[in-house]
């Protein structure tokens, strides 16, 4: 008799709609039941010997809340025997109601799987486990309506000790690529450790969530540069890696991203699900997102009533030439510009999820501007090739390395919180950077696109469970100081052109912890929280703004 091998995780969720996502142990019918009597079973799909399937919920009420369980093959599965947790529930919004209801977005990004119970923590508590218990303690607690986890989910390139200890019974770590994932299998792997921590799978089984991958997910700078593809691809174990991170990123985190309708009209995901066994599907399909980027779309669109979240795939949209380098293809560049602009009579708040920062300290984003302009050959050769290992070496491939990609978004923000249809709100929500603030920009008066009149924030809160060393620390209190700043200006000067003309100042932080961010939204107004997990307080405040 199968049982569940992961999960559930809630992920899609609308008025009367959700859908549910396990991993079980043999091929089987999955089932969810409600207590109120909406349901939905889906057969698995096989991919590399594991089991897995999307369970599409239907009939659930607008405004509710139920309970519900998990069968396999007629078996209950979930909630486990003497499960310490309250029941896994669906909640789910309700449009049409009279008066606003807040909506609340939970974010944050860079998670390692947190140690065994008892097992000592060098990066401190997980911000995921404590938020876990403060709900589960506290059952009438203010819970998120999504969780929106900026990407390195898991980390392919730094296992844990358990992890190493685990692919050195498979395997020799001597063999590259050592001690860091080289397959499917192991992929999987990391999803177990991550997500079958007690805590973390309760929270997963009853808050939904909106995922996207970072460089982590794969490798450490990802995508980095043409030079850094080149050597990547001359690496004997890289193929294997990057295909299997394709499938298994495919399989565990981006089916749930997408709402029903999409999934109805998926040709990979019908593909898969009729034949016996999907892997040869997903490896090809895996294999032509690596040879041409445009082939996919990792991207997407959700919408909570005026709510609108657009998940931005900052990685292997890529372009990567430097005469073209951008960090969107024109296709997704295009796509992000249609759903930004289509918010007129229908959005209150724009949400932009891009792992990595638009605004960042000004002392790093003037380097990394100067470095691309080095990279790009502007003073010949000998500086490119210093350029591209400085780039490397210092991770300079932010937003503000793709100086037509910065300017781009910039000018898209602007447009999209201008005239008298504009959202209240416009919020850049990214991760990356192991520390939180805020940011605002100022615009001037003769932008070219309009100075907007929505509330436009760069909010960047990471690591949800990382290590942060005292020079991560010390690097960017430098980063936001004003030597630093004075100092970034000077090479700023020597570039042609100069930049989209915008300037922006800290508002808040930098905050270091492992920590989460929460906006409140309510109509057209905001409200900013920030959380950091304390190995004595749980779950701890750390600030609360207004964002009108």
């Amino acid at each position: 008799m199968a049982g569940l091998r992961l999960g559930p995780l809630l992920r899609y969720v609308d008025e009367d709609t959700a859908t549910v996502w396990v991993e079980t142990a043999r091929p089987a019918l999955a089932e969810v039941r409600c207590a109120d009597g909406a349901a939905g079973s889906a057969r698995t799909f096989q991919v590399e010997g594991h089991h897995y399937a999307l369970i599409p919920v239907t009939g659930l009420t607008p405004g509710t809340e139920t309970a519900y369980e998990v069968s396999v093959d007629g078996r209950r599965v979930w909630p486990e025997p003497d499960s310490p947790f309250p029941a896994s529930t669906i909640r789910t919004p309700d449009h049409g109601a009279p008066g606003p209801a807040p909506f609340r977005v939970t974010f944050g990004s860079c998670r390692w799987a947190a140690p065994p119970a008892g097992g000592h923590d060098p990066a401190g508590p997980d911000a995921l486990d404590t938020l876990a218990a403060h709900l589960a303690a506290d059952p009438g607690a203010d819970r998120p309506d999504v969780l929106v986890l900026l990407g390195d989910q898991v980390y392919a390139d730094e296992t844990s000790p358990a992890t190493r200890a685990w692919l050195a019974r498979r395997r020799e770590l001597s063999d590259p690529p050592g001690a860091q994932v080289a397959d499917y299998e192991e992929y999987t792997h990391l999803y177990y450790e991550s997500w079958r921590d007690p805590e973390v799978r309760w929270l997963l089984s009853t808050v939904p969530s909106c995922t996207i991958f970072d460089d982590h997910d794969l490798i450490d700078d990802w995508n980095t540069s043409a030079a850094w593809l080149a050597d990547m691809r001359a690496t004997p174990w890289w193929r294997e890696r990057l295909l299997s991170g394709l499938m298994s990123y495919w399989v565990y985190q981006h089916l749930g991203n997408l709402t029903p309708a999409e999934l109805a009209a998926d040709p990979l995901y019908e593909e898969v699900r009729a034949t016996p066994d999907g892997t040869n599907a997903l490896r090809a399909f895996a294999a032509r997102a690596d040879a041409d980027p445009a082939h996919v779309r990792w991207s997407y669109r959700r919408d909570f009533g005026r709510t609108r979240l657009l998940m931005v795939d900052t990685r292997a949209a890529r372009v990567l030439d430097e005469p073209e380098r951008a960090m969107l293809d024109p296709d997704e560049a295009r796509w992000l510009r249609d759903q930004a602009l289509d918010t007129a009579r229908d959005c209150d708040h724009l949400l932009i999820g891009t792992s990595l920062p638009w605004l960042l300290p000004h002392l790093i984003h003037d380097v990394e501007r100067w470095n691309a302009a080095q990279c790009a050959g502007e003073r010949g050769p000998r500086r490119a090739r210093f350029g591209e290992s400085l780039r490397r070496r210092a991770d300079l491939e932010h937003w503000a390395a793709f100086p037509d990609s910065f300017d781009a978004l910039t000018e898209l923000i602007a447009e999209a919180g201008s005239g008298p249809a504009a959202p209240a709100t416009v919020c850049v929500l990214s991760g990356d950077v192991h520390h939180a603030y805020v940011a605002e920009p100022r615009w001037p008066e003769d932008f070219p696109a309009g100075v907007p009149s929505s509330r436009v924030v760069q909010l960047t809160c990471s690591p949800v469970h990382n290590s942060i060393p005292a020079t991560i620390r010390l690097g960017f209190r430098l980063g936001w100081s004003r030597p630093a700043r004075a100092f970034g200006e000077r090479l700023a000067r020597r570039l042609r052109p100069s930049g989209s003309g915008i300037d922006w100042r800290r508002t808040g932080g930098p905050w270091f912890g492992n920590q989460l961010m929460t906006l409140t939204l309510r109509a057209r107004d905001a409200e900013l929280t920030l959380d950091q997990a304390d190995p004595r307080r749980g779950l701890t405040r750390v600030t609360k703004r207004n964002l009108n």
